[in-house]
């Protein structure tokens, strides 16, 4: 008697996970916004970056901006920032990130680079993500108060050439994803403490020395696509920024508020 078929159970191995990811990201803006202050003169920005992940948590990745008006300092007009750093998983709510971002300026003015390191804590409930970070930059000469006013700046006057200054900036940020929408709501609120006068290229990372800085709005996700708007503002008011001008506006003729409020509206691509 002839033999039957035999069944047999063919058993599809998962695909490994590789050692290393890459992602990255391209995108508009309606402005630049560091810290709720304008890095484009109000104008619209271009964006991208590109992050190397490996497993144990070990990342490096690069972001750049283009530049204006208070932002730039020559060259390229072109922010761009070295970022690396470690995530850790705490549990499966909570991750810590640890890291430092240097902010580079090709062709620009000299003394204009610095480095920030920082750390975030990031936990989730239900919908809701919850972070708060901390970023404090060492006294560098690209932070220190070279000029007491804006007018000594556009005189070309230096009040302590080769100062050296320290910043600080904690941050808190939320974000509710909204059920059964692509829809998440997002919030956030900063701090900055640092020099209360202008840096060598007649900018400060804290303008007023320090304030406050917010925002409020959310983002629309289809497949890789993100649309963002945003309600951003600083209490920086424009007596607090008199001393500072004609650099602190838009322009840089001492006209127009950079830190004042504004709809962000943002488009980005995910890949």
């Amino acid at each position: 008697m002839a033999a039957g078929p035999v069944a047999t159970t063919t058993v599809v191995e998962p695909a490994p996970t590789p050692a290393i990811t890459v992602s990255g990201s391209v995108g508009i803006a309606s402005d630049y916004r560091f810290r709720g202050v304008s890095q484009t003169d109000r104008q619209v920005a271009v964006q991208g970056g590109l992050t190397l992940t490996h497993e144990s948590g070990v990342y490096a990745g690069i972001w750049g901006s283009n530049l204006a008006g208070w932002g730039t300092f020559g060259g390229a007009n072109l922010e761009l920032d070295l970022i690396a750093g470690y995530k850790a998983k705490l549990s499966d709510r909570a991750t810590l990130d640890v890291g430092a971002i240097y902010y580079v300026y090709p062709g620009g003015a000299d003394t204009t680079e610095f480095i920030e390191p920082y750390a975030k804590l990031t936990g989730t409930t239900g919908p809701a993500t919850l972070t708060a970070g901390i970023a404090y930059a060492p006294k560098q000469k690209a932070l220190g108060r070279w000029y007491a006013t804006g007018a000594d700046a556009a005189a070309g006057t230096y009040t302590d050439p080769g100062d050296r200054e320290d910043n600080l900036y904690l941050w808190g940020d939320a974000a509710i994803g909204i059920a059964g929408t692509p829809i998440t709501a997002k919030a956030h609120v900063g701090h900055s403490w640092g020099n209360d006068g202008l840096g060598p290229n007649a900018t400060s990372l804290s303008p007023t020395g320090s304030y406050w800085d917010w925002s409020l709005g959310a983002d629309a996700t289809w497949r890789n696509l993100t649309l963002g708007v945003a309600w951003v503002d600083t209490d920086i008011s424009d007596r607090d920024a008199a001393y500072l001008q004609p650099s602190f506006s838009k322009g840089q003729d001492g006209s127009g508020s950079i830190a004042g409020s504004t709809a962000l509206v943002t488009l980005t691509a995910a890949f």
